[in-house]
């Protein structure tokens, strides 16, 4: 018997019970108590020796006739996993009834064969049965799991002629089948005229919106069950888990609210919540969730494991991932892809290419997922060739890069100026692979061109486009201008953006600088002019660190942290002696309203400079892991360089274009970005 089968503990029990038996049988005074015994057998559901063993001493005795017996052997076989034994029973039955019918169509649906149950529905119907409330709910589940709306549309009229069509659990199974086909209005119908309705009812309305990825839909239905004092339950949260995504902050608060309030919380919908709020770019918020599970004794599953991962890379989280991933090696939860595929993109986006890449050949099986995740971890860290590398070897595998694999590779060439192998990429995707250029790739061609300083190109590219370009492909567009001081494309380009994108600061600050590079300090004016009357703020800067397992969080002259004085005051003395080795803020990196002395104030406490020195202060040797929400902006590029060589330690930073690697004075994007 299977040691962990919730039954183990009964196992002498069931042994006492056979060893009754086999006495009774050796002289079978008492046939009742020998049908008596047999029954309790076959109750406890044993293992299948024991099974076949009763199942002969049956038909030795002639008491296959017997109904109970039958009905019973059945569902022990069934529950199993040996549906074909069952069906053995069911078919040596002299005289069948509606019960038997019923107990085979679930030994059936129970085990996932769901076109053999329909097959002995229909033989009951051609056979003069009439199914029952028992029979409907099941076949209707078939229905549901086998995609088959064509006959759940005719045991719909079915029911609805004898009368069950408001029978409960009929009226859960229409739900379930219309939702999951795709027929919501009609599911919805069927919810409303149902006399009386359970969680399930609701439930299955929940799951239908869900199903079809209109997760808000979903969130009125559990909206609705409040309102007629029918509270949502796990199962509710559950349902939810298909159609996660972004959603509004007013949606995000209620799901919350829901699982707070939820009396007994499964697994899933820890994971729900937790999903919620990664989709949501709340990583911090999925951090501490997945910690209070362990405070709750709450086992996490793969699924728990992969979001809780991607929340890793996002804030550069890496001793907790790595945590996480000791957790995924003692229970063995490899391999599975998804949770693989997670951890290469959590040690990618922490900068350990070195580990992603362990993951990634340690994988029995990828999918191009998989190869994506590590192309672009290439790409980020500005090691471009290698980047190309791994594409062909992707290519040679017989792994066919689909479309967001070609963003990876595009992108990957974009970083590193690798220009002719992005064109030769661009082509390739089109004239090889038929992959119809989506404006993902189109941004990648313009960045690709315009960090190359074919500036006139990358526009002559976006004139060309089949779709309006996006704020992605104007704003790569601008980056190029302001760096190679084209100042007649760049303002074109600033003007589309602010026609997208009026309230994103970055833009105003992009185009007054390159007035400033020209010197035109009128149009400089105005621009700062237009950002008061707008009220346009410029987005705050915010750096991330981590340090024993808690994310430290720093903004531009941040007075908040508990070691603020410390933090500035080693921050004077690394200015001191970054100036000794020739710094010189960069000015231009701020904007150009205030005075040299102030502008230079407001570059010191930029908020990787004190995320930086609070690493110093608190950690030894170990490289420095920061995070940044915007582009790094030039002085700070400087200053990270000039400290990485004075500390002697190396600092990685990701913002939102990529990974910096500095070491020794030097960057790895090599001052290209």
């Amino acid at each position: 018997m299977n040691p962990f089968h919730p039954l183990t503990h009964q196992f002498p029990k069931l042994q006492a019970l056979v060893s009754s038996i086999q006495k009774s049988l050796v002289s079978p005074q008492n046939p009742v108590l020998v049908l008596e015994l047999l029954g309790k057998v076959l109750d406890q559901y044993p293992d299948i020796k024991t099974l076949k063993n009763v199942h002969s001493k049956v038909f030795n005795l002639s008491f296959h006739e017997n109904p109970s017996l039958g009905i019973k052997l059945m569902r022990a076989y069934a529950a199993r996993g040996e549906p074909g034994l069952a069906r053995n029973v069911f078919d040596v039955i002299p005289e069948r009834n509606v019960i038997f019918y019923n107990v085979m169509i679930r030994s059936y649906m129970n085990n996932h064969l769901y076109d053999d149950a329909l097959l002995v529905f229909r033989d009951m119907v051609s056979g003069g049965f009439s199914p029952d409330h028992y029979t409907y709910p099941c076949v209707l589940k078939a229905c549901s799991c086998s995609d088959n709306l064509r006959i759940g549309l005719q045991l719909h009229g079915a029911v609805f002629k004898v009368g069950l069509d408001l029978n409960l659990f009929v009226g859960n199974g229409l739900i379930a089948l219309y939702g999951k086909s795709g027929c919501l209005p009609e599911a919805r119908c069927v919810l409303d005229e149902m006399q009386s309705k359970d969680v399930v009812s609701w439930n299955s309305m929940v799951a239908g919106y869900a199903q079809n990825m209109q997760f808000d839909d979903a969130l009125d239905i559990c909206r609705e069950m409040d309102g007629v004092r029918q509270k949502p339950d796990a199962c509710t949260m559950a349902s939810l888990l298909p159609a996660v995504t972004n959603t509004s902050s007013e949606n995000v608060l209620y799901v919350e609210e829901m699982f707070i309030n939820l009396e007994k919380k499964s697994l899933v919908s820890w994971n729900v919540m937790i999903s919620v709020y990664m989709k949501n770019s709340m990583p911090g918020k999925s951090v501490d969730l997945y910690l209070q599970m362990g405070k709750c004794e709450v086992e996490p599953d793969a699924i728990t494991c992969a979001s809780v991962l991607r929340a890793c890379g996002d804030l550069s989280a890496l001793l907790l991932g790595r945590r996480i991933h000791e957790y995924v090696e003692r229970k063995k939860l490899c391999p599975n892809m998804l949770l693989e595929n997670s951890l290469i993109d959590m040690y990618a986006r922490c900068g350990c290419l070195e580990d992603a890449k362990r993951v990634f050949d340690r994988m029995k099986f990828r999918d191009v997922a998989s190869w994506t995740s590590l192309i672009s971890a290439y790409g980020m860290t500005g090691q471009g060739y290698n980047a190309v590398a791994l594409f062909t070897e992707m290519q040679n595998s017989g792994q066919s890069p689909d479309s967001i694999a070609f963003v990876a590779i595009l992108s990957a060439c974009s970083h590193s100026g690798l220009l002719n192998e992005g064109k030769f990429y661009f082509k390739q995707m089109t004239d090889d692979y038929k992959i119809t250029p989506i404006i993902e790739h189109f941004a990648c061609l313009v960045d690709l061109l315009g960090r190359s300083g074919r500036v006139d190109e990358a526009y002559n590219i976006i004139k060309q486009m089949p779709m309006e370009p996006n704020e992605r492909v104007w704003g790569a567009l601008l980056s190029s201008c302001r760096v190679y001081s084209n100042m007649d494309i760049g303002i074109l380009a600033a003007d589309k953006l602010l026609q997208l994108a009026p309230e994103e600061s970055g833009y105003y600050v992009l185009l007054s600088n390159i007035y400033a590079k020209a010197g035109r300090w009128t149009e400089v004016t105005a621009i700062r002019s237009l950002m008061k009357r707008r009220r346009i703020r410029k987005m705050p800067g915010i750096s991330n660190v981590e340090l024993n397992n808690q994310v430290h969080t720093f903004l531009a002259g941040d007075t908040y942290h508990p070691q603020s004085k410390e933090i500035y005051e080693e921050l004077s003395v690394l200015v001191g002696k970054m100036k000794e080795l020739g710094y010189v803020p960069e000015t231009d990196s701020a904007l150009h309203d205030v005075e040299e002395e102030d502008k230079e104030c407001h570059l010191a406490v930029h908020s990787e400079k004190l995320a930086i020195v609070f690493a110093i202060l608190n950690t030894q040797e170990s490289p420095i892991r920061i995070t940044k929400n915007l582009r790094v902006c030039g002085d700070c590029h400087i200053a990270a360089k000039l400290i990485s060589k004075i500390v002697q330690r190396e600092i990685v930073i990701r913002d939102t274009n990529r990974f910096h690697h500095f070491k020794d004075g030097i960057c790895s994007c090599g001052d290209y970005w």
